[in-house]
């Protein structure tokens, strides 16, 4: 059996990181095993455990690791002068480019953080729904500040990261649609709607 790898300008964990999410999206995170996850990392599983300690350290690995990049970028928004048009613009794009390329892990983590252990569980909810009041604190403000039209905030969230979670659909589509054409016609739709 072969050596794990360290990506390209990464880790040996990134890549095994990868191979989870891969292997979680395809057969569930319930029925994976971690001797899955070593033949398909073609080492032994004994070796696995070298640098992992369990499938649900990997779990929590994956979902958190989404969490904090979401986190991070909202910060990195919510930091700029910029106006609420164009912080909903960054984030819609940064949603758009991980689902097009961390399409696995953002999977795993909208739909298996339920196996989690709970405390885990109400950690990870805690940050998902500090990305969304955040998201939402930029709506209300582009609304008082007359930059948006008269909306609901809270309506306008939960359309634009229904669409943006709808992605997930579209992605075994993937091959059809040009990802630049992709997030220039979503950015378009859900800023500025589709009428004429």
């Amino acid at each position: 059996m072969a050596k794990i790898l360290p990506a390209r300008n990464g880790s040996k964990k990134e890549v095994i990181l990868k191979s989870a999410a891969l292997l979680f999206r395809s057969r569930g995170y319930k029925a994976s095993s971690m001797r899955e996850l070593a033949l398909q990392l073609n080492i032994e599983a004994p070796s696995l455990y070298n640098h992992i300690g369990s499938k649900t350290e990997l779990l929590e690995s994956i979902c958190f690791w989404v969490a904090d990049q979401f986190a991070g970028h909202l910060q990195e928004v919510q930091a700029t002068d910029d106006s609420a048009i164009a912080k909903l613009e960054r984030l819609i794009r940064f949603h758009i480019h991980t689902v097009l390329h961390r399409f696995d892990e953002l999977y795993i983590s909208n739909h298996e953080w339920k196996h989690l252990p709970q405390v885990e569980q109400n950690r990870y909810l805690a940050a998902r729904q500090d990305y969304e009041a955040g998201m939402l604190a930029i709506i209300k403000a582009g609304v008082k500040n007359r930059e948006l039209k008269k909306v609901n905030p809270k309506i306008a969230l939960i359309t634009i990261l229904a669409a943006l979670r709808g992605l997930e659909h579209g992605q075994r589509l993937r091959q059809a649609f040009n990802s630049g054409t992709l997030e220039e016609q979503m950015v378009e739709h859900l800023l500025n709607g589709i009428t004429k």
